[in-house]
């Protein structure tokens, strides 16, 4: 058996306006863009969280990328209409409420309000740039 492992290395999307996307992921959910530079003739922005990149780049010459998933709610049942990433997370360490009230008054919509997804678990979703859905956790402790 081998001794190779895995480790988590990055995010990527895709977006129309990169710039604007990055700038939204450093004001609202308070990361920082720690660096910029072109690969296959797109911009590609990195954004740091703790312990985590997030890599958003733009429109590649000749590539047409459909709309990203789009959420629709019935009740507590979240549904999406394309097969691929379904969200991706960010643990909130402290009061995940404090912290979606803090980040609504700096634009952030919410598709999914918070709430006790499982007995001592919050959750919410939040809706990012270019169709991209965030959920934000809240771990028993």
């Amino acid at each position: 058996m081998t001794d190779a492992r895995i480790a988590f290395d990055h995010i990527h999307i895709i977006s129309e306006d990169p710039e604007a996307s990055a700038k939204w992921y450093a004001d609202i959910l308070g990361s920082e863009i720690a660096g910029t530079h072109e690969t296959m003739d797109a911009i590609q922005i990195r954004i740091e969280f703790s312990g985590a990149t997030l890599m958003v780049r733009g429109r590649r010459p000749g590539e047409e990328p459909g709309q990203t998933n789009s959420m629709r709610h019935f009740d507590d049942y979240i549904s999406h209409d394309e097969w691929g990433t379904d969200h991706f997370g960010f643990s909130v360490i402290g009061g995940i409420d404090a912290f979606c009230d803090e980040i609504r008054e700096k634009g952030a919509v919410f598709s999914v309000e918070p709430y006790e997804f499982l007995p001592g678990a919050r959750i919410a979703y939040l809706e990012g740039p270019d169709g991209v859905s965030i959920e934000l956790v809240q771990a028993k402790t």
